[in-house]
C-alpha cells in the first residue's frame, strides 16, 4: 500500500535527521470515490450514513501488517456511489491520510448497501 508523501516526510526525518514524530492514537480505514495520490486528495465518501472506521493491525512480519479483525461500515442510507479505493487515515474526523490502495475491483454502495473488509485483507507492506 503507498504511502502519502506526509507519512513519508515523517518517517524519513525521524529516521535520519532525528526529528520526533508524534504516532497517531489510532488508524481509521477511510472509503473513495476518487483515489488519493502520494499528496493526498481524493474523494472520499460522505454523508448517507458513512463514517470513517477504526482498524486494529497485527505486529509487522518481515515488514507486513493486516487487519486483526473485521472491518465494517454502517449500511448505506442513501447511495455512496462507486468505491474505488480505500486509505488509512490518522483520525476519526479530518487528520491526515498516511496509505491508500485501490480496490481490486470498484464497488457501488447503493442505499442499503455494506462494505466489509474480513480479518488480513488490508495489508500494509513496508519494503
Amino acid at each position: 500500500m503507498p504511502k502519502t508523501y506526509y507519512l513519508s516526510g515523517n518517517v524519513i526525518n525521524a529516521a535520519v535527521r532525528q526529528t520526533p514524530y508524534v504516532p497517531p492514537t489510532g488508524s481509521y480505514v477511510a472509503l473513495y470515490t476518487t483515489s488519493p495520490t502520494p499528496a493526498g486528495g481524493g474523494v472520499e465518501v460522505s454523508g448517507g450514513g458513512y463514517s470513517r472506521q477504526q482498524a486494529v493491525w497485527t505486529a509487522p512480519v518481515n515488514g507486513q501488517s493486516t487487519n486483526v479483525a473485521d472491518i465494517v461500515f454502517p449500511v448505506a442510507s442513501t447511495s455512496w456511489g462507486t468505491i474505488v479505493a480505500y486509505g488509512l487515515v490518522d483520525a476519526g474526523l479530518s487528520g491526515h491520510l498516511l496509505y491508500f490502495a485501490p480496490l481490486n475491483a470498484p464497488q457501488l454502495v447503493d442505499i442499503n448497501s455494506q462494505v466489509k473488509f474480513p480479518v488480513g485483507q488490508l495489508q500494509i507492506l513496508e519494503a
